[in-house]
């Protein structure tokens, strides 16, 4: 037995982690040494002993306050109210420069800005056994997600005229099969030195009753991501901040991959941003339904914060204003863009992100070494929230985008009652067909359209490019 380990395990009572030892061999017990070595069981014990202590939620939520808000319609700062949630109250006043559009080609063509892409996820949900961003979604084209969001980035950098650098978070589960498909791919067009692939950290799991990390193999413990939170100390560890340093860059633009609808380094959002000196700023929508699993953006005291939809209490989130509005309106959908000084600010600071408590199913071995299914939630996942960085931030603003035109996640298998990749892809089409109808073209009913970004970015490109006189009788794809 090795006493090294022995002791490091003995005063938090985690001396169980080594029950199998005289089982394994000798490749298996070093990777279940490093393991151990690699967990602090001092922080572990902490959080396990404040698993519920997680904050009055009732009494936040009767002091939260709807955000003030921008809106996003490509025309400008809007004043009044917004034409897609218009029962909720106005949005900040028009003391800013109303020219976002070009305070953000500014900085574009200064190279100013970079992307961060969180890509952790496998395609659980989707009946797909492959990290999420390899799933085919393009309606004509089936592009996956990752080539859909890449090539934006690689349509944005051409327009600008500068590099637009990628960092890609995987999650251990994803992270070898990612790079995979990026070298099998040839980054989409995406130059090497343009992209990062970094892994985010793991937690154990720990049994709900005793505070015990959970093994789920005689030699190895039940570890699963840290949530996207994770993503500032995997940055701060895998030398990311300091490339973003290197490169001078400014500004993080960062989406979900599970959004092919994202508007990479859309200019109206970046001049808010921009003119506001927000340190961060987020996308929310109104919300389709009081209960809809998003995180809730409220003011409270006079900061920006983000209430988890399973830490705000029902009756609260069904609270409606006096025209039958819903008081807590704002959904995130998980599109934000980060000050690259102030991720650097508080990688410095252990707190700035604090751990979430998941209680879920979670298999290991028992005494006798049998692997337990169970079937009731037995077990604790430590999680961070990147959303929590908002309390934190200068400034902080909120966009409120519409989500037809940038929010059309791809979470649920197809036949789902929402977020469904069908649902995904008649957004898609609808989007491209404004577009082309917008451009002067004649769209025969019901065909799939698709544009690539690599064609035409936004309308206003396509209108430029588009042959006058175009009529479309069946299913195009414009590459």
């Amino acid at each position: 037995m090795n006493a090294n380990l022995q002791a490091k395990l003995t005063p938090f009572n985690q001396q169980h982690l080594l029950s199998f030892w005289d089982r394994l061999d000798d490749a298996e017990r070093k990777n279940l040494a490093a393991q151990i070595e690699r967990l602090d069981f001092a922080a572990i014990n902490q959080l396990y002993r404040g698993r519920n202590e997680s904050g009055d939620f009732r009494e936040l939520a009767n002091r939260a306050a709807p955000p003030p808000a921008f809106r996003l319609d490509n025309s400008g700062l809007k004043t009044g109210l917004g034409p897609f949630c218009a029962q909720h109250p106005p949005g900040l006043s028009g003391k800013m420069d109303p020219t976002p559009f070009s305070r953000a080609e500014t900085a574009l063509r200064a190279g100013e800005v970079g992307t961060i892409l969180v890509a952790g996820g496998q395609g659980t949900r989707l009946g797909f056994d492959h990290p999420k961003g390899m799933y085919a979604i393009g309606p004509v084209s089936r592009r996956t997600l990752f080539q859909i969001h890449v090539e934006k980035i690689v349509a944005a950098a051409r327009c600008y005229g500068v590099k637009i650098p990628l960092y890609l978070m995987t999650s251990p589960a994803t992270h070898e099969e990612t790079i995979a498909f990026f070298r099998e791919h040839k980054n989409f067009g995406l130059p090497d030195e343009d992209l990062t692939i970094f892994r985010q950290g793991t937690m154990p799991a720990v049994e709900e009753a005793t505070g015990k990390v959970l093994l789920e193999a005689p030699g190895r413990i039940a570890l699963s991501p840290d949530g996207h939170g994770g993503m500032l100390s995997a940055m701060d560890r895998e030398g990311v901040l300091d490339d973003i340093e290197r490169r001078g860059l400014k500004h993080l633009f960062y989406f979900q991959v599970d959004n092919p609808l994202v508007d990479i380094c859309g200019r109206e959002f970046l001049g808010y941003h921009l003119l506001a000196g927000s340190e961060l700023s987020t996308q929310v929508i109104c919300k389709r339904d009081p209960l809809e699993r998003v995180g809730n953006v409220v003011e409270v005291d006079g900061r920006l914060m983000v209430i988890e939809y399973s830490d705000l209490p029902d009756d609260v989130a069904r609270r409606r204003n006096a025209d039958g509005s819903l008081t807590i309106w704002a959904g995130s959908i998980a599109v934000h863009l980060f000050s690259a000084a102030m991720l650097r600010r508080l990688s410095r600071n252990a707190d700035a992100l604090p751990f979430h408590v998941a209680r879920k199913k979670v298999a290991y071995l028992d005494d006798l070494g049998n692997l337990i299914e169970p079937a009731v939630p037995n077990a604790i996942k430590f999680e961070r929230f990147i959303f929590d960085l908002l309390p934190s931030a200068a400034n902080a603003i909120v966009v409120e985008i519409d989500p037809h035109e940038g929010f059309g996640p791809v979470k649920n298998a197809p036949g789902s009652a929402s977020d469904t990749p069908e649902i995904a892809q008649r957004m898609m089409i609808a989007q491209h067909r404004r577009w082309l109808e917008q451009a002067g073209a004649q769209v025969a009913e019901n065909i799939p359209v698709e544009i690539s970004p690599l064609y035409a970015l936004d309308a206003e490109e396509l209108a430029r490019k588009l042959p006058r006189g175009t009529r479309l009788e069946q299913a195009t794809y414009f590459a």
